[in-house]
């Protein structure tokens, strides 16, 4: 469902141009001067987050299988399933690209945020990916007061699937064996992030 509706946003040549004009208006916002170039790159940079969501969505019920924590990402995932289906969200999707940036937020960084604390108990991290900067920097371009109330389902999903507390009995020592033994669990600093190259000219970074 999620894939479909980003592949309806087609792949045109040229960037979205309500996209372009919201992108434009973040950087005046921020004292920036942006010129076309700038506006095209941010403009790949907010495609290529909303691309990365199925891909997150697959690593983090992969991960967490293989964690015995598949229960309370479900619930996580499901939280993300019925915030993509619903049509009239805080953005509402009828606005195209614009109105998918609160769906990928969303997604992106409830499931940041599950990696984060998982690290915290653990000391290792749970997706190859790190998107504390997209995320960042997709916070800025969404602004208030859409942004804040994102924020907060994110928290009240954590909470309510008590990923938190799973993740605790996890960390106990008759587990430890199981999570060091575990190769689909990243011992390592992350692999990769989303390229951000250009934000910086829009006073996103």
């Amino acid at each position: 469902f999620i894939e479909a509706m980003i592949e309806n946003l087609g792949s045109g040549q040229q960037p979205d141009p309500d996209l372009c004009d919201l992108l434009a208006a973040v950087a005046d916002r921020n004292g920036s001067e942006a010129d076309e170039d700038d506006l095209h790159r941010a403009a790949a940079f907010v495609l290529g987050y909303i691309d990365q969501v199925p891909y997150m969505i697959k690593v983090a019920s992969t991960s967490a299988s293989n964690l015995g924590l598949q229960d309370e990402m479900n619930r996580i995932l499901g939280t993300v399933a019925s915030y993509w289906k619903e049509g009239d969200d805080v953005i509402p999707d009828e606005l195209g690209v614009i109105g998918l940036l609160d769906d990928a937020y969303c997604s992106l960084t409830l499931l940041q945020a599950v990696s984060d604390n998982y690290r915290m108990i653990t000391g290792k991290h749970l997706f190859p990916n790190d998107l504390t900067v997209a995320n960042q920097a997709m916070h800025r371009i969404i602004g208030e007061p859409y942004v804040s109330e994102l924020d907060t389902l994110v928290v009240r999903t954590m909470k309510k699937a008590r990923l938190l507390d799973a993740v605790k009995k996890l960390a106990g020592e008759d587990k430890r064996l199981l999570l060091d033994a575990n190769s689909t669990v990243w011992n390592h600093g992350p692999a990769g992030q989303l390229d951000v190259d250009g934000l910086e000219k829009l006073g996103l970074l």
